[in-house]
């Protein structure tokens, strides 16, 4: 199902890719076009955690919220479209809310990169505290909400983001942690709609899930 794919980065690049073992946190906007492209990319080693179901306000932007998965979990949704796509996948799936019990070194070691596309600031701040410790690469979605400009998205590191309230804390919680400044992120430079309610559009969280897997395919490539 690869064969486009080997026209442009070579089969031993794509054996590579075949073989990296990749954690994915989280499952909603970002996290579910992050796993779609990683499957349609040629990764096959892939575990993904979220404990949550697709409701209807998920319709809007979350590729695996449809009408016969409204209320279905989050993990085997996810898991029975992988399948489609290509059935040589060895995905896990672990239904469960992400914590300090279910994220240990000895869990996090496991695997060549990892993927936060989780929304619950104390799961960042423990992963890139723990993943700048152990030397594991990880890269961190931070905002999409209220915001409409996917062509402003961009990989960068944390130290280098701004009109970001969610980078700010995280920086907040991580100040005594000079490497965590160093982590890898996606990130908008546009400055979100000041509302109480969070509102998305398709597009922004569907590009940032994009930009997650190419920076695992451009690391991977050497570029």
């Amino acid at each position: 199902m690869n064969e486009r794919t080997e026209w442009l980065i070579g089969k031993e690049n794509l054996n590579k890719i075949n073989k990296t073992n990749i954690l994915l946190i989280g499952l909603g906007g970002v996290g579910g076009y992050a796993f779609e492209s990683l499957i349609r990319s040629g990764f096959k080693n892939i575990t993904i955690i979220d404990y949550d179901t697709y409701d209807e306000t998920n319709l809007n932007r979350q590729i695996y919220a449809l009408n016969n998965t409204i209320g279905k979990s989050k993990v085997l949704a996810a898991l029975e479209r992988a399948k489609q796509i290509n059935g040589d996948i060895l995905v896990t799936t672990i239904n469960k809310k992400a914590d300090d019990n279910l994220l240990t070194d000895e869990f996090l070691t496991k695997y060549d990169y990892i993927i936060d596309a989780c929304d619950d600031i104390l799961v960042k701040v423990l992963l890139i505290n723990k993943c700048s410790s152990l030397k594991i690469k990880l890269i961190s979605c931070l905002g999409t909400a209220n915001k409409t400009h996917p062509e402003k998205l961009e990989i960068t590191t944390l130290a280098k983001t701004y009109n970001d309230p969610l980078a700010k804390k995280l920086r907040f919680n991580l100040k005594n942690n000079k490497k965590a400044l160093k982590t890898k992120v996606v990130w908008s430079s546009e400055t979100p709609l000041k509302q109480k309610k969070l509102g998305t559009i398709c597009s922004v969280p569907m590009s940032a899930g994009s930009l997650l897997t190419s920076y695992i395919i451009n690391d991977i490539l050497g570029k």
